[in-house]
């Protein structure tokens, strides 16, 4: 039950971290070396390590 709860917690973060990167203004993500287009790679790196 708890493995349970904590891959939902992992995946509401993953969601929110995509949402965050996708909606990012373009100039801040360009002084922060971001590729919008990445959002998906970037969020599963930082919340699974992958």
């Amino acid at each position: 039950m708890i493995s349970l709860l904590n891959d939902l917690k992992k995946r509401r973060l993953y969601n929110k971290t995509v949402r965050e990167i996708s909606n990012m203004p373009l100039d801040v993500a360009h002084d922060l070396g971001i590729y919008r287009g990445e959002a998906h790679a970037l969020a599963a790196r930082a919340v699974y390590g992958k």
